[in-house]
């Protein structure tokens, strides 16, 4: 993995591909453990959790069902603070046990938007699941149940994580690179 542009930014290697997929292999695994003999139901988030979700959703062994909402938060490699809720949830999740899977978890101003729009819905439970968290940037009171890998707090990109909309495709994630 080399030093790539994007934009007007550089980005060095960071984590990769092998590294990822096991991480992917890891949430699976407990999660699979913990529902074991029920039917939760996947929810990603777009855009970014795109290719985590695909993934995590092919070493998941369970019977469940899979929807999508799409929210946004950022504009170029900062958090606007302000969540908009662009594609709303279509399926009656009542009694469900709602799994939200994230592509990162840092402000957690998602999560908290995600939250209230979930629980007006009545489902049993909601947990989190994240391939990326940032523990300095999370000030949420909400638990994060399953975790991918820890990062500090850093602008990274690939693997669905984007800069302005570019990146997405990357099978590994660079960070931001400082040095120019």
């Amino acid at each position: 993995m080399d030093i790539i542009t994007v934009k007007d930014k550089s980005f060095k290697p960071y984590i990769s591909e092998e590294e990822l997929q096991s991480s992917v292999e890891k949430v699976a695994s407990q999660i699979n453990n913990d529902y074991k003999g029920s039917t939760p139901f996947f929810l990603g988030v777009l855009n970014g959790s795109f290719m985590f979700f695909g993934d995590l959703l092919k070493a998941i062994d369970l019977e469940c069902t899979v929807s999508f909402v799409k929210l946004a938060s950022y504009e170029g490699t900062s958090t606007t603070g302000k969540v908009n809720e662009l594609i709303g949830l279509n399926e009656d999740i009542s009694g469900k046990d709602i799994i939200l899977i994230e592509d990162i978890v840092d402000t957690g101003n998602t999560l908290v938007k995600l939250h209230e729009i979930l629980s007006e819905k009545n489902p049993r439970s909601i947990k989190i699941a994240t391939l990326l968290y940032k523990p300095e940037a999370y000030k949420k009171s909400y638990n994060i149940d399953y975790v991918g890998i820890e990062i500090p707090n850093a602008f990274v990109l690939g693997y669905g994580l984007d800069y302005d909309g570019l990146g997405r495709n990357l099978s590994s994630i660079y960070v931001l690179n400082d040095k120019k």
